[in-house]
Order: structure tokens, then sequence, then C-alpha cells
């Protein structure tokens, strides 16, 4: 950037957050999430998904700056030698000039680590995406229209979906288990590779992201180690996990498992193992 200046100093930073619009916060969503450091106010321009530092912890709790964009800007002003002071909201002139760029790396390198680490921000970011391509605002109203659209598109059912968000935060989102094992059945098909290439970000039990140390105790879960690939969900009393799994006859199933009203976690989430690795012991057809 320095060098693109031509040694001139720069003397302010602009941040532009105008490709997002709409609340920075969706309908539903506790009041601890964004303080609990589950999720960040989604904004068009943060570092790391607003994490006051850049380590991702498996269980949440990672703490977010309280207004993002603003933190990456007084990030880039230090680095150009530009005082905090001298950042400022607004918006780039017709006449601005292209002084660097970072591009994304692929989608499906982004969407591995979204469900790998079930990311709620990039979740969000993406959907936003997903909004700008269908003709969308991109906001938490226009982001749920146009992921209802595609599953129309995709000759699903969309009316088994009530979204007001794309990180499953809100608790106003509904969703069928027949849903989600219907966009599980497409990847699986193979007739659609955009959506086949889910089944490559979704985490391995006993193995990588949101499922490394699941399917550990009581020992019978363990069967499942190694051989259930799935995307939890997690909210206080609420726990969720879908994916699939190969069973003991080489069989492959696709699953969805919800519970409401779960109480204490942990006792949820193995329980949910349980049900998961039931069925990779059954030989069921």
């Amino acid at each position: 950037m320095k060098k693109a200046l031509g040694g001139q100093a720069p003397t302010k930073v602009t941040i532009d957050t105008s490709l997002y619009s709409g609340p920075e916060t969706a309908v539903g969503w506790d009041g601890d999430v964004i303080g609990g450091g589950q999720v960040a106010r989604i904004q068009a321009l943060m570092t790391d998904a607003g994490r006051v530092k850049p380590v991702h912890n498996e269980v949440g709790g990672d703490p977010r700056f309280a207004d993002p964009a603003m933190a990456a800007g007084k990030a880039f002003a230090k680095q150009l030698g530009v005082p905090a002071s001298a950042v400022k909201r607004g918006r780039a002139g017709a006449a601005a000039g292209e002084l660097g760029k970072v591009e994304s790396p692929p989608l499906v390198h982004v969407v591995d680590w979204m469900l790998q680490q079930s990311d709620n921000v990039l979740a969000e970011a993406m959907a936003r995406q997903v909004a700008l391509a269908g003709g969308q605002k991109a906001s938490f109203e226009g982001a749920a229209a146009a992921m209802l659209a595609e599953l129309d598109e995709l000759g699903l059912t969309s009316d088994e979906a009530n979204l007001y968000d794309a990180s499953g935060l809100s608790r106003h989102n509904g969703i069928s288990p027949k849903l989600l094992t219907d966009v599980l059945e497409l990847a699986a098909g193979g007739t659609n590779p955009q959506v086949s290439s889910l089944f490559g970000g979704l985490p391995v039990a006993g193995w990588s992201g949101t499922l490394r140390t699941r399917f550990a105790t009581p020992a019978p879960n363990q069967i499942g180690r190694g051989v259930v690939r799935a995307k939890t969900g997690s909210l206080t009393g609420v726990n969720t996990i879908s994916g699939e799994l190969m069973t003991r006859d080489g069989r492959l199933l696709v699953f969805a498992i919800m519970a409401d009203a779960t109480g204490e976690s942990g006792a949820a989430r193995q329980a949910l193992d349980r049900i998961a690795a039931t069925l990779v012991g059954c030989g069921c057809q």
C-alpha cells in the first residue's frame, strides 16, 4: 500500500461498510451471543470475524469488538502510521483508484472452514453473498429470502424452513429434519457437484472441527469415531446434529437429529451422539 502511494504519506483512512444494509444483529438473537463471543455485529468490514484476538475457540467464548469495522480500520491505519483519530466512516469517491486488494480463497475452502468450525460470522457473510447474487439486499431479511429461493431452485421444499439468520443463532428460526436430510441426500447423489462439495467440510467424529472431542464418552459412542461426518448446532436448551455416516455393513445413511428443552448441554450432546453411534452399529435396512 505504501509503495502504491508512491511515497506520499497517508493522512486518513475511510472505512466503507455500505455493502450491507439493515440491522447488524438478527431478530431472535439472545442478548449474550455477542458478549459471549458466539458472533460479532454483522458488518461488511472486519478482521478475524470481529475477534479481539485472532484465536478461534471450539466452543465459542471469543470476545468480539463492539464495532468490528472501526477496529479493522484502526488496525489498518496503524500499519500505515495514521492515527486512530483519523479513521472515519464514509464511501470511496468515484475517482478513487485501487491501491491494493486481498482476494478470498476459493469458495469451497471458505465453506469448509465455516462448517468445520461452525463459524457464525462466516455463515452470515456467505448468506449476504447469496443475497447479492440473487438480487436481494445484503441484510438478514434479504439473505433469508435468497436462501429460501435457492432451496426452491434446487428442487427442495423451502416451506419447511423459517429463517431469520444464516448462522442458526436466532430463536425464531425453524427448519424440519426432513429438509436437512433432503439437502444431504441431494449432496450425496452427485447430481449437483456444487452441493456435493459440502461433504468435505463436515467435521469428522473424534477427529476434526466441532466433532473433534465428540463421540468419546460413554464408551459405546466411540463406534462413531471416524465414520460419522456431521454439522452440529447448539443453543441453550437446543441441540442438533445432522450429517452422514457409514453403517457396519457399508451402507451410507444421512441423518438429522434435533432435541429441544435438553437442559445441560454436555449430556444432551452425548445423547445425540449415542443415536448416531447406534445407527453406525445397527446394520439398518
